[in-house]
């Protein structure tokens, strides 16, 4: 048994965490919320780049934000 074989037996590969709506930490939808929490990062830095991005995209952000919000579970 090669060394690479024996550090991963018994060890299951990871697997990628779905996107899921954050409703508990979500303030309108949890859009922001999910995708904080499936980057694993601060919520604070995800609405602010939706709010920004609806300011300086003329509203795109906002579509994208809905289309996320009807489309995801």
């Amino acid at each position: 048994m090669s060394k690479l074989d024996r550090s991963t037996h018994g060890v299951r590969p990871a697997t990628r965490a779905k996107f899921r709506l954050d409703r508990a930490d979500g303030k309108i939808a949890g859009v922001c919320g999910g995708l904080a929490k499936y980057f694993g990062i601060n919520p604070l830095i995800v609405r602010l780049v939706f709010l920004i991005g609806a300011v300086a995209g003329f509203g795109s952000f906002i579509l994208i934000y809905l289309a996320i919000w009807l489309l995801a579970d």
